[in-house]
């Protein structure tokens, strides 16, 4: 990815392994199924994300959702004006059923200015289409029928999103691979009965029991739960209170209800009622299941919001463990806790290829790079020596302003902003 956000020079995240060793030797994995992203506040690691979430999006969405002559919007490097007129280019390397495939474009204000995919059957490369502009050239083993396409895609649409679309089957298999992926962004606030758009997801995928099971798991205090739906009297009142129409279509709200162990049974909770961590957790449960049991990318800003280390540890071995990731689906997630980086309780919870970090320059430029720079010793403790920023990717604290900052105002000469301080405590 290029001119991103933070990202304003070309910036490379693989998932190629790098220590075959440290990977389990039952199965035969070409990629690691986990990468955390480390590194300080506002050093580019959720532009990372950003940048993965936005490629799938304009890939799925750019047919449907951009209008002849409209432009493309996208975030450019704003700290430089030069550079925000320049395009931004997005690309990824993928190994689907056995095949490479490569797929790229690069985009500005206006237009899609370049756009190709090439695949490498029996390890040889072969064109499947490459765009300049409005100028389009195709391998041998293209159909005439892909010639059609490039007649009705606009300028500002990428060419896999109209193709995938007209039925071309040489490029489904990228274009699917895009819809398949999966994010998470950090936990937001509930409507008033709870996540009712999640309660209506679990209940169809049937994913209840197991997300019981992984609460129940965590020591949250919950013994089960189960999706309601709202009865006639809420659904009037609901549509009273929003002043609809009578005769409306009725559509009844799903909602999820857990229940707790007390000192005198059982007691029923609503999904606002729970605590941060374990509304956190269901958060993250339902897309983690999704995306083991598609086997496909999931990623994840800041995995650790509001979890204890002992639960983020637990999810990423979901991944990293053979027996319960038999798809080979992938995670790639954010995170500020370095406990992850070391032992908990007794297992390594990331290898040495699953770590990488971002670090932000004077300019406000994101570099992002592996803990394999470094040369790890197998054994070494990285947790210890990330802290000590042997690796770099830790923030420069100026504790001289940084107590300023945190220091009491000062006091007028009639004393008022103490005097306004103590009453405030009171």
């Amino acid at each position: 990815m290029a001119n991103h956000r933070s990202l304003r020079s070309e910036q490379q995240l693989l998932l190629t392994p790098s220590y075959s060793a440290d990977g389990p030797s039952d199965v035969d994995w070409e990629a690691v199924p986990v990468v955390g992203l480390f590194g300080p506040n506002a050093s580019g690691k959720s532009n990372v994300i950003d940048a993965m979430v936005y490629m799938r999006d304009l890939v799925h969405g750019s047919l449907r959702e951009s209008e002849p002559g409209a432009g493309i919007h996208r975030q450019p490097f704003a700290l430089d004006a030069n550079v925000r007129e320049e395009p931004s280019t997005f690309v990824v390397d993928l190994l689907l059923e056995g095949i490479q495939y490569t797929y790229g474009f690069s985009v500005d204000d206006a237009q899609v200015v370049e756009e190709w995919m090439y695949s490498y059957p029996q390890k040889r490369k072969r064109k499947i289409f490459q765009r300049s502009l409005d100028e389009y050239s195709y391998g041998e083993h293209s159909p005439d029928s892909m010639r059609q396409v490039e007649e009705i895609t606009e300028s500002n649409v990428l060419f896999l999103s109209v193709a995938a679309r007209s039925k071309q089957g040489l490029v489904r298999p990228v274009y699917d691979w895009f819809t398949s992926v999966l994010d998470r962004k950090p936990m937001v606030t509930y409507p008033p009965r709870g996540a009712t758009a999640t309660a209506a997801a679990v209940d169809r995928f049937g994913y209840l029991d197991r997300l019981t099971t992984l609460l129940q798991a965590a020591d949250t205090g919950i013994e089960s739960a189960e999706v309601l739906e709202e009865t006639d009297a809420e659904v009037a009142e609901r549509y009273a209170r929003l002043r609809v129409p009578e005769g409306s279509l009725v559509q009844r709200r799903k909602y999820l209800v857990f229940k707790h162990r007390g000192e005198k049974g059982t007691f029923a909770l609503g999904l606002r009622d729970q605590s941060l961590g374990t509304r956190a957790l269901y958060e993250v449960g339902l897309p983690v299941f999704r995306s083991l049991d598609r086997g496909s990318l999931l990623v994840v800003d800041e995995l650790d919001s509001s979890l204890h280390p002992y639960l983020s540890a637990q999810l990423i071995r979901l991944f990293t463990d053979p027996s319960t990731n038999p798809l080979g689906a992938q995670l790639i997630f954010t995170s500020h806790d370095a406990t992850l980086l070391g032992r908990i309780q007794g297992r390594e919870v990331l290898h040495r290829d699953h770590i990488w970090f971002t670090e932000k320059n004077e300019s406000g430029l994101t570099e992002l790079f592996p803990l394999s720079d470094f040369k790890p010793r197998r054994d070494e403790n990285r947790e210890r020596r990330y802290l000590a920023g042997r690796y770099g990717a830790v923030p420069i604290v100026n504790d001289e302003i940084f107590a300023a900052a945190l220091s009491t105002r000062g006091e007028g000469d009639d004393g008022s902003s103490r005097a306004q301080d103590q009453e405030s405590q009171h």
